[in-house]
């Protein structure tokens, strides 16, 4: 009788265990399940509604204030007294960023065509900066360090490399995101720095209809 209980007692756990792994398998398999249609609930109720992020620009307002290291000589720090007093780019970038790398040619062919370039050198190590421009040149008349990213975040950077064409009175009128390069330059920088020249040349501010058509 002793073994008989004994046998019915295992057949009654390892039944009892299949049971346990099956449910097991049940729960395991529907997690995912689960979690997938919470997902797709939460971003229902998100449809249509503005996101919680909110890039700020700096489009038709001065440039921020700042107060940053020249690159070339970290001693010396930088103000906004220091920029052009003509239109210019204002080029953010860095060593470690791909499509700077790709972008900067076409920067030396700028400057060599007269082009008045600031740099924005963004969350990068100074010697690798340095190797970065000797490596391919220079073409900015100065470059700026802003190791921690704020002064590029107040212009409304979302990612390097981004370029701000500013007028004479130090106003950002463009906002190019992406690599500048031939085909976005003669059909959206120039023909906006040619009209920001012209009201610099002039001594008066740029009249703000052609700004709006040709600086968009």
């Amino acid at each position: 009788m002793s073994q008989s209980n004994n046998s019915s007692d295992k057949q009654a756990k390892q039944g009892g265990t299949k049971t346990m792994n099956k449910n097991q398998l049940k729960i395991w398999f529907l997690i995912p399940l689960i979690v997938f249609i919470g997902l797709f609930v939460m971003l229902y109720m998100r449809l249509g509604k503005p996101t919680d992020i909110v890039t700020n620009t700096a489009l038709e307002r001065p440039v921020p204030t700042f107060e940053l290291p020249l690159l070339s000589d970290t001693s010396r720090i930088m103000t906004n007294d220091n920029l052009p007093d003509e239109p210019f780019l204002m080029n953010i970038w860095g060593s470690w960023c791909p499509t700077c790398i790709i972008e900067h040619p076409f920067l030396m062919q700028l400057e060599e065509r007269g082009v008045n370039l600031v740099g924005v050198n963004y969350k990068d190590d100074i010697g690798d900066a340095f190797g970065y421009l000797n490596r391919g040149g220079d073409p900015f008349s100065m470059s700026i360090q802003d190791l921690s990213g704020q002064f590029a975040l107040d212009l409304g950077l979302t990612g390097a490399p981004e370029t701000f064409v500013v007028d004479g009175e130090g106003v950002i009128r463009q906002h190019i995101i992406g690599e500048v390069n031939e085909s976005n330059w003669q059909s959206r920088i120039e023909p906006c720095l040619t009209v920001l020249n012209k009201a610099n040349d002039n001594n008066v501010s740029p009249d703000p209809i052609q700004v709006e058509e040709v600086c968009k």
